[in-house]
């Protein structure tokens, strides 16, 4: 349960690490960016989320692909966490203080919506006019 007036937002890490950064530096970036999201879990900031492994399937009315990878580097989602924030601008606020962001990672974040979907309600499924 949230506390009152604030919402979950999804968090998506999205790119690849800068080619000209060295793995020393992203080692270092990546303990920061773990001792950060502990300290916000335990805060009641972040819910648990997760890296992604490269494996992957693709789901279409066309049948199942495994065949990946399925988008460019740049579009590759690493992980998702969950942000408990008050409003999305609170939730990027604090996504914004996560250590990868310099070595570049870019996050996406992104309100979670409990409503339904409906074909007679605009959504991100909704093709464009």
């Amino acid at each position: 349960m949230n506390p009152p007036n604030t919402s979950d937002f999804l968090l998506l890490s999205r790119g690849q690490w800068d080619k000209n950064c060295n793995k020393a530096e992203i080692e270092t970036a990546i303990g920061k960016f773990y001792a950060w999201y502990e300290a916000n879990l335990e805060a009641g900031r972040f819910k648990p989320g997760s890296r992604l492994t490269m494996d992957a399937a693709l789901v279409t009315r066309e049948g199942i692909r495994t065949d990946g990878p399925f988008a460019e580097g740049k579009e590759v989602i690493g992980g998702y966490w969950i942000i408990v924030a008050e409003s999305l601008a609170a939730a990027a606020a604090l996504a914004a203080e996560s250590a990868v962001l310099a070595y570049g990672i870019r996050y996406e974040i992104r309100p979670l919506e409990s409503e339904r979907g409906s074909a007679y309600r605009h959504t991100n499924e909704t093709p464009d006019a």
